[in-house]
């Protein structure tokens, strides 16, 4: 009887488990939100629009090496010490809850080695519908968060969440640097070739993922890849200037570095890389609301000469936990560009 009792009661919770299981699989997570991953920004001329002056109050007098429009704030410490604090947080990018998690988690540490730092210490933000999405989904989400931030080497220690109609997830993250090598957005050079250190095409995978349901790895492998390797690379030669390739897209992250640092930047179209599928992607009409408007907002500062509408949308494609853009050559990377000097009446950006 007691053993016949406990086999029954094995089978009954592997039924549970299977049924769990089936029911947080079934979950289409990009159909419980408006947009996907960092194509959910507000777009670039809205942004600066609504916090311009804001930092006004800060400044290298304060102590804050890094402020207001660059990819992390960084404050000195000492001498020799600089504390990088960031957040980054989205709505579902991709339906395995899982993948998402590490996504994220990805995306908002990549802030901290895109100005040179080395993130130590990691909180959660989640907004979940929890009468609408099972719990067991979250716990998904926060693990593949933890997963990543593990990997990275960097502590998360609780967090905040809220319910929320709509699910989002990220990270507030909390870093170190040396503040005599940082990587900014400033202080780029002309001279300098342009370092891209991942491929472009996950917005528009992406897109056709939440539309179709079709799946594609290489994007989550990219989205997932830390930028550690990249930053330190980056760091060993020399390089000054950097920025990550987010939901403003290559051109957009490219335009705001060479607009801060008063230089012009020409960009050699058939140099950079895609992901496989993305070309199809964008001739079958994936092409997400944040691209088009990533491409509105550059267009006027930038000189396409003969390049089509596609490979324009492809440039300023809206990426999620994309690569490191930096100013100079770095192992590992594809050269896609040089930084010159700029013509006061000419464009930031030239595609070749």
């Amino acid at each position: 009887m007691h053993d016949a009792g406990t086999r029954g009661g094995a089978d009954v919770a592997r039924r549970r488990a299977r049924c769990d299981s089936d029911r947080v699989t079934s979950v289409r997570l990009t159909g419980y939100a408006h947009g996907g991953g960092c194509a959910c920004k507000i777009p670039p001329g809205e942004l600066e629009s609504m916090v311009a002056g804001l930092g006004a109050a800060s400044g290298p007098e304060q102590g804050m090496l890094i402020g207001l429009g660059d990819d992390a704030a960084v404050l000195s410490i000492d001498g020799d010490r600089a504390v990088v604090s960031t957040v980054d947080f989205f709505t579902p990018v991709v339906d395995d809850p899982y993948d998402w998690g590490r996504i994220a988690a990805a995306n908002a540490l990549s802030d901290v080695y895109a100005v040179g730092g080395r993130p130590l210490m990691a909180v959660n933000l989640l907004g979940w519908p929890r009468d609408t999405l099972p719990m067991e989904l979250a716990r998904e989400v926060l693990r593949g968060g933890h997963d990543v931030a593990a990997k990275a080497g960097c502590q998360v220690a609780g967090g905040h969440s809220v319910d929320d109609p709509e699910p989002k997830y990220g990270m507030a993250v909390t870093g170190v640097a040396d503040p005599d090598r940082l990587l900014r957005m400033d202080a780029a050079r002309p001279g300098l070739p342009l370092s891209l250190s991942k491929p472009l095409g996950i917005g528009v995978l992406n897109t056709r993922h939440k539309a179709t349901g079709e799946s594609f790895p290489q994007a989550v492998a990219v989205m997932t890849a830390l930028n550690d390797v990249a930053a330190r690379l980056a760091l060993e030669a020399g390089a000054e200037a950097a920025t990550d390739v987010t939901g403003f897209g290559l051109l957009g992250h490219l335009y705001k570095m060479a607009r801060a640092s008063g230089v012009a930047a020409v960009v050699d179209a058939a140099a950079v890389p895609y992901l496989e599928g993305a070309r199809e992607a964008v001739r079958d009409g994936f092409v997400s609301g944040g691209t088009r408007r990533n491409l509105a907002w550059v267009a006027p500062h930038t000189d396409f000469g003969r390049i089509a509408e596609s490979e324009r949308l492809l440039l300023a494609d809206a990426q999620t936990s994309g690569g490191l853009l930096v100013a100079g050559e770095v192992p590992g990377s594809t050269v896609i560009g040089e930084l010159v000097e700029r013509d006061p009446d000419g464009p930031v950006l030239i595609v070749r």
